[in-house]
């Protein structure tokens, strides 16, 4: 009979939202680590050892305390106290996400998430971003598990808002964090900006990641540019491409969108215009008019900006619809 797989510790911790040091300091406290381990080697996790590691992390989320936690979670008997507290917990907790499928580390985000335990998000966001790189990082790991805690939130009230806004910031802090390559020169930027009144950033964050890796010159303007320095910040900076972000239908200005996709620049005798690129959901499936496109995904839209700084115009940029950058 084949032995059951076991995992690194480093493993188990990516999955399950935790930092090893947590993992070791449970196995040094309440005993709660391997069952089996050979001298002079690194701890292996197997499934029966993993399975009450997610019993001690359901347990803590909902509050119990780590030693009586430890105490259901390893089978022991537990007190009066414990049973009572614990007795409300299901499998996966009532407080769990509704992931579907999704690799381990979103779980493991989902988890830390839900913990609010800072620390873990921001080491689990670093090592996907690392691993993955930012298109696979945000399509794979980030976008499932922001849309669960809005799945969340949507159906249990005003409960979990903290959830999000502790992973959002997280999720800001890990993406700036990326490295951009270095610009090649004289290659007209691309021109990153949230609508008027939209505060929906992170996908347009994404976005400004995946292209700065790939040594694309952005120029980032963030949540809510007005559209006098949005108009502005065309002018002068004269990008290639510039990408409107709108999350939802209230904040979508399709007269703003004509008035930019308009707007010319450069020297009298050389002037020029950008090809502007609408994304977000809020703009509804179609362009909206001649030189707008509509982007519609993070992974296709970074091979539409690269056909655009190619001097090939996609089919999305010239006023029909098709696929492109960020609406996840």
């Amino acid at each position: 009979m084949d032995p059951e797989p076991a995992l690194s510790t480093g493993a188990v911790a990516r999955s399950l939202g935790v930092s090893p040091t947590t993992l070791r300091s449970w196995e040094r406290r309440y005993a709660i680590g391997p069952a089996h381990r050979e001298d002079g080697r690194h701890r292996r996790w197997t499934p029966g050892d993993i399975a009450r590691l997610e019993e001690m992390c359901r347990l803590t989320a909902r509050g119990v305390p780590p030693s009586e936690a430890a105490r259901v979670a390893l089978g022991a008997a537990p007190g009066t106290r414990t049973a009572g507290r614990a007795a409300g917990v299901t499998p996966g907790g009532p407080g769990a996400l509704p992931l579907g499928e999704v690799r381990p580390e979103g779980r493991g985000l989902a988890r830390a998430a839900v913990r609010l335990d800072a620390p873990a998000v921001a080491e689990l966001l670093e090592a996907a971003l690392a691993d993955h790189g930012p298109v696979a990082a945000w399509e794979e790991v980030i976008a499932p598990t922001l849309h669960a805690v809005g799945r969340k939130w949507a159906s249990a009230g005003e409960r979990y808002i903290e959830v999000e806004h502790l992973l959002s910031w997280q999720i800001s802090a890990a993406l700036h964090r990326v490295r951009p390559a270095p610009e090649p020169l004289r290659v007209p930027p691309v021109l990153l900006a949230c609508v008027p009144g939209e505060l929906h950033s992170l996908p347009l964050e994404a976005l400004a990641a995946a292209l700065g890796e790939r040594g694309v010159p952005v120029r980032m303007f963030g949540a809510a540019l007005p559209a006098g320095a949005l108009c502005d910040a065309v002018r002068r900076t004269g990008p290639r491409a510039a990408v409107l972000w709108a999350q939802s239908r209230t904040t979508a200005d399709r007269a703003l969108a004509r008035s930019v996709a308009g707007i010319e620049w450069g020297l009298r005798g050389a002037r020029g215009r950008s090809a502007l690129l609408l994304a977000g959901p809020g703009w509804g499936p179609e362009a909206q008019g001649p030189r707008i496109g509509r982007l519609s995904g993070l992974r296709s839209g970074l091979a539409v900006i690269a056909e655009l700084l190619a001097g090939r115009a996609p089919a999305t940029a010239a006023g029909h619809p098709g696929p492109a950058a960020c609406d996840s």
